[in-house]
């Protein structure tokens, strides 16, 4: 901290007076500082612009990909039949009719206070035997040791009133895998509920009837890549139909055109240049972020030429994918999803051969080690380091200034306290002498 020299005898301000050479000093460094902020706001507004084209690259990279059309729809003519489509769907119909459900077993015993053995046994479908001793003839000491045993098989102590309790044992899976025996020496047991496979019969009532049988209520690939799952008996077939998904196939390319256009909305706006008026009347002008940036135009320009150049002879705008008059670009659903209905395999491959382009397109600005856009980022990155050593290289010397200068105005107080002194003296000496010395008469 500098020493406060206001005053002392000059009676100049001379903090301000420092304060000001200073500032004028610091011109240069102010300037940087400005370069410096312009540079973050410019590296920053890039960084975000990089981002989108990356996450574009990806989308393009996804949808120039064959495998991301095969895209398929299931529907069921019944409202207790779900069908659903995965990996590998094709397009097919098929009729099934559903002939039982899957169901858990369940087996409970008679009235009961206390479990009269010792043991009780029970048995998998397969037929491994598990002997169970619980602590006790407690029923709950009973419970606990079969639900502990992780046999897939659940017991439950169920009051019944003035006869006690049952205990209710219950297959946790349904299917007829699930099924149990339980033995336990003399405990009466009743099965109340089989467990059983749901069914249903292909081509019912034909020569060619075949039935399927799933421990489940799904049965999975029933055609390829469709999944069933059946919530009630039909008395009647049940008409499943796979189709292709034109819908998420027009969502892909609107996709695509939405990315481009998100990209080219932010380098139009970060590139707009405008004109306001001041508190005093004057004009001033305003250039965006990207105005005349070489680097950004021929992004922009790439992104969309990609887009828009024609694919074997034949223009995108055939289905749907035109550039407007403000050099963005439109996509018209409905005309490519008449196209696509007319043509599907010429549509898709026309998507994908613009989806590649533009990927490649992407993948040159955003790349991580060497894309466009990624080498201006650090660039400037370099640059604002550089400044910041600048900076702060003009910290030290404008210290070194302030206190020089501060040495200076307390030498020049102190020297001129010296000579106020002196003259102080010499008054004091003169006023002092006699009347004959200094000329006074009597």
């Amino acid at each position: 901290m500098g020493l406060s020299i206001d005053g002392l005898i000059s009676g100049q301000d001379t903090t301000t007076l420092i304060n000001n050479l200073i500032a004028v000093e610091a011109i240069p460094q102010t300037l940087l500082k400005g370069k410096v902020s312009a540079a973050q706001n410019y590296t920053t507004a890039v960084q975000g612009l990089n981002t989108q084209v990356a996450a574009l690259n990806d989308a393009a990279t996804k949808a120039a990909k064959p495998a991301s059309y095969d895209l398929y729809t299931a529907t069921s003519s019944s409202s207790q039949v779900t069908a659903t489509t995965s990996t590998g769907a094709a397009a097919g119909v098929l009729d099934i009719t559903v002939g039982r459900l899957a169901q858990n077993q369940v087996t409970v015993t008679g009235p009961l206070t206390a479990w009269p053995d010792a043991a009780l046994t029970l048995t998998d479908a397969a037929g491994k035997a598990t002997v169970l001793t619980p602590a006790s003839t407690s029923l709950d000491d009973v419970v606990t040791a079969v639900n502990a045993a992780g046999l897939g098989i659940t017991a439950t102590k169920v009051a019944v009133g003035a006869d006690g309790f049952r205990v209710q044992f219950s297959s946790a899976a349904p299917g007829a895998a699930a099924s149990f025996t339980l033995t336990g020496g003399t405990v009466p047991t009743t099965q109340v509920k089989a467990a059983q496979d749901a069914q249903v019969t292909l081509w019912a009532g034909t020569t060619a009837e075949q039935t399927i049988t799933s421990g489940s209520n799904t049965f999975t690939n029933l055609l390829p890549g469709l999944d069933v799952t059946v919530q009630a008996v039909s008395t009647t077939p049940v008409t499943l139909t796979v189709t292709r998904d034109d819908a998420a196939i027009t969502k892909i390319a609107g996709g695509l055109v939405s990315g481009l256009n998100d990209i080219f909305a932010v380098i139009t706006n970060r590139s707009a240049v405008s004109t306001t008026t001041d508190s005093t009347g004057k004009s001033v002008t305003t250039a965006g972020l990207f105005a005349g940036d070489g680097t950004i135009r021929t992004v922009n320009q790439n992104l969309l030429t990609a887009a828009s150049m024609p694919v074997d002879g034949r223009s995108p705008s055939e289905i749907g994918i035109s550039i407007t008059k403000s050099g963005t670009l439109e996509f018209d659903a409905e005309k490519f999803a008449a196209a696509l209905a007319k043509d599907p395999a010429g549509v898709m491959k026309t998507v994908q051969e613009i989806s590649g382009r533009v990927a490649s397109a992407a993948a040159t600005a955003s790349d991580k080690y060497d894309g466009t856009l990624t080498t201006t980022i650090t660039s400037q990155q370099s640059q604002v380091r550089t400044m910041g050593l600048e900076i702060s290289d003009w910290d030290l010397r404008l210290t070194a200034k302030r206190t020089s200068l501060e040495r200076v105005y307390t030498a020049m107080e102190s020297r001129l306290g010296e000579l106020k002194t002196q003259s102080s003296w010499l008054t004091s000496q003169i006023n002092s002498l006699p009347d004959t010395y200094t000329g006074s008469s009597s």
